[in-house]
């Protein structure tokens, strides 16, 4: 039996709501109406106002728990951005190389011995990931879970009794949300800020982690524009860029690449990652009336790499 069908007792083809049109929203969405659902997304903000649309997105484990389930999420994500790279004008998924500094093989998780292509070289280790592009693969999803019948909604949520009355099963992606709305205390946000820049001609990604700040260093090659970064600050909810900051990310980047100190300054983003103390959870619990409510959050700084599979788990616990 499924989850669903063991809580609910409920046909496995059923209404899901899915709250939240991040990428954990609109990709789970599009899983369960590939699956034959009939899928509704309502989310508070447009997609291309989401924390998702602001970030990088280079596909790499970073700042998510639990170890022994990400492994198996992020690879699962892998496989599916390697197909979709096929057709990166569509998708906005790319294949791109480049080095992530100091990282060493022996430092990561099992995942890594199942992946081919990671080199461990004298800098650290260079890779060709998945290196997507947000809104163009936002939109993508969108459309995509239209032509699979699936809608999406703006509409805020103060409970989740609200589609829990319109739909039999709902689906919590709600990120950062998710700590007013679960209620659950564990989750806070990471600030990631971010300088959007012209390209010098760059064409390989980059990161460094300072593991002994909230610096980090890193830029990305997307369409039009570079993306410069970062910070990590845990339980800073400040929303608007900090000038000071944003010349300290040129800066660090500059080190790297000189050319960038002289690139033009396309705009500033800031993207708060909802981090969860516990981990990433996905879990299915009743809710009065006989509905499922099926939570999908606390992917932290890996939203974008765990999204596909993520949203198999959750398709899984649904039937």
């Amino acid at each position: 039996m499924s989850g669903a069908e063991e809580v609910t007792g409920r046909a496995a083809v059923s209404d899901v709501i899915v709250v939240g049109g991040g990428i954990s929203g609109l990709t789970t969405a599009l899983e369960l109406a590939e699956r034959g659902h009939r899928v509704r997304v309502w989310s508070r903000d447009a997609a291309s106002a989401t924390t998702s649309a602001v970030a990088g997105a280079l596909w790499w484990p970073y700042r998510i728990e639990p170890g022994e389930l990400v492994g198996d999420w992020s690879l699962t994500s892998l496989r599916r951005y390697e197909e979709l790279a096929g057709c990166p004008e569509e998708t906005g998924v790319r294949m791109v190389a480049g080095l992530h500094r100091g990282e060493r093989l022996a430092a990561l998780g099992p995942w890594a011995g199942r992946m081919t292509g990671l080199v461990e070289v004298e800098q650290g280790l260079r890779a060709v990931l998945p290196l997507i592009d947000m809104p163009a693969h936002l939109e993508w999803l969108r459309r995509r879970l239209a032509a699979a019948g699936g809608t999406v909604e703006r509409r805020a949520i103060t409970s989740f009794a609200e589609p829990a009355a319109q739909a039999a099963t709902v689906v919590n992606c709600t990120g950062i949300g998710a700590r007013g709305l679960v209620p659950d205390a564990g989750v806070r946000p990471v600030r990631g800020q971010l300088v959007l820049v012209e390209n010098p001609g760059i064409e390989e990604w980059f990161t460094e982690a300072d593991p002994d700040s909230d610096a980090t260093t890193y830029f990305f090659p997307q369409p039009e524009r570079l993306i410069l970064g970062g910070t990590a600050g845990t339980d800073d909810w400040n929303a608007a860029p900090d000038p000071r900051t944003a010349e300290e990310i040129v800066a660090r980047c500059a080190r790297i690449r000189p050319e960038i100190a002289g690139a033009r300054i396309l705009g500033h983003r800031v993207g708060l990652r909802p981090a969860r103390d516990a981990g990433v959870r996905i879990e299915a619990e009743p809710l009065p009336g006989g509905g499922l409510l099926v939570h999908n959050y606390g992917h932290g700084g890996a939203g974008v790499t765990v999204a596909p599979g993520c949203a198999q788990a959750v398709a899984e616990l649904i039937g």
